[in-house]
């Protein structure tokens, strides 16, 4: 997708917090920020740990197997960078922390709470790649 479609999407803020988690995106893998000090995931990235308070971290790959917490299917308001209508799912990552991402390649009708998904990765507004939801063996691009 090009910065041609009209679309109210901001571009991406990119921090010292969160920069290795699109550096992994783009690669293909989803990073989840870890704290050395006491090895509690955390997602979103977030400077400090919210269990022991280290500025301390590195990060692991996930899986990108996950089941579907709750999801919602939007209508409006339109925007050129999304085709409607829009699931958007939370879902539990296997290793138990949750990500919020566009669902694709399923089915409204076939969204059901507790079903099994994937994390795979897409081009979106500006060209950033971000998280998409797929149907396990869906597209990982």
């Amino acid at each position: 997708m090009s910065d041609a479609v009209r679309t109210a999407v901001p571009h991406l803020i990119i921090t010292q917090d969160n920069e290795f988690w699109f550096t992994a995106a783009r690669a293909g893998r989803l990073a989840i920020q870890r704290c050395t000090g006491c090895g509690t995931l955390r997602h979103p990235p977030a400077p400090a740990c919210a269990s022991c308070r280290s500025l301390s971290w590195d990060s692991v790959d996930a899986s990108r197997r996950c089941t579907l917490h709750s999801y919602t299917v939007l209508h409006h308001p339109k925007d050129g960078a999304f085709d409607y209508p829009l699931a958007v799912g939370l879902v539990d990552l296997e290793e138990g922390t949750r990500l919020v991402a566009d669902i694709s390649g399923v089915g409204l009708d076939e969204l059901k709470i507790g079903m099994e998904l994937e994390v795979g990765f897409a081009e979106h507004a500006h060209g950033e790649i971000l998280p998409r939801l797929t149907l396990p063996g869906g597209d990982r691009a």
